[in-house]
């Protein structure tokens, strides 16, 4: 009896089911992709549109393509920016129905744990050094000029209480300010005339800037610590009046109804417009 003839099927690289019993020889395209072929390794982009097999090229593909680019043009303009750079200016190098924010919000995630992240300071984003390797760059900072603690108290006054007069500011602290303790302030560009107080003399108003938030690492002028945390670090003695507060502070770029511009400050006091019945007597904004 002559024994049946056995036909040998070469083994597969990838896994799967067992095709049973083989009736008779593999077709030759089938042999030259199992015998000496590279075994197929899926991108990851591949991977991600498993899903959308049998679709047009045009719909699985170009939506994440062209996001793609556009968190690179995001990418490019923070990284090549001196300053932080405001949502608006960022739009204008995007389509006008891009949704800036979830870009950003996307972009800042990628970066979390990375060397350096996108963060958000006085409204607008830039790109910082993470903060657990500051320390890396120490050598290349340039060292600032200390502030001395009259400059340092005029600074948080002016914070918490902007806009605010220098007369007020006094009134706050107890002591009479230097004449250069502003001047100081504004040179570095922490502190800017907002207006003129209507008030007997039309006194000039003082507020913070953007340099202020970007240097400190502020959003907004609300993320300045209150009360609670003022005393949690220390930095307010445990044993303050019942009735000490914190003023809420507020950095509105509009004159508020007790101010006018500067240059109303040659004007008569005729020529200012009447506040009606939310005067100002010149006193100190806020509590102490």
């Amino acid at each position: 009896m002559v024994p049946p003839k056995l036909t040998i099927v070469p083994h597969r690289l990838q896994p799967g089911p067992d095709p049973g019993p083989v009736a008779g020889p593999e077709p030759e395209e089938t042999r030259s992709e199992a015998i000496g072929a590279e075994p197929a390794v899926e991108s990851g982009e591949a991977l991600a549109h498993e899903g959308w097999r049998g679709l047009p090229p045009n719909i699985a593909q170009l939506p994440s393509a062209d996001r793609r680019e556009q968190l690179r043009i995001l990418e490019a303009l923070l990284f090549a920016a001196s300053e932080p750079l405001a949502e608006q200016y960022l739009r204008l190098h995007l389509k006008s129905e891009d949704d800036v924010a979830a870009l950003l919000t996307e972009l800042q995630g990628f970066y979390a744990s990375r060397g350096i992240n996108l963060v958000k300071v006085a409204g607008k984003w830039a790109f910082r050094t993470a903060e657990d390797l500051s320390y890396l760059l120490e050598r290349n900072a340039t060292e600032q000029r200390r502030l001395s603690k009259a400059a340092m108290e005029t600074l948080a006054i002016i914070a918490y209480h902007q806009p605010v007069t220098r007369a007020e500011i006094e009134e706050i602290r107890g002591v009479v300010a230097s004449a250069g303790t502003l001047d100081v302030l504004m040179e570095i560009g922490w502190v800017r005339p907002r207006g003129r107080r209507r008030a007997p003399g039309r006194p000039i108003t003082y507020g913070t800037t953007e340099e202020f938030l970007d240097h400190f690492g502020l959003d907004a002028i609300k993320d300045l610590p209150g009360l609670a945390e003022l005393k949690g670090s220390g930095l307010l003695d445990s044993n303050l009046p019942p009735d000490f507060t914190v003023p809420e502070p507020t950095d509105s770029a509009a004159l508020m109804p007790d101010e006018v511009p500067l240059d109303a400050g040659d004007e008569g006091d005729e020529a200012l417009p009447p506040l009606g019945d939310s005067e100002d007597d010149g006193g100190p904004r806020g509590a102490a």
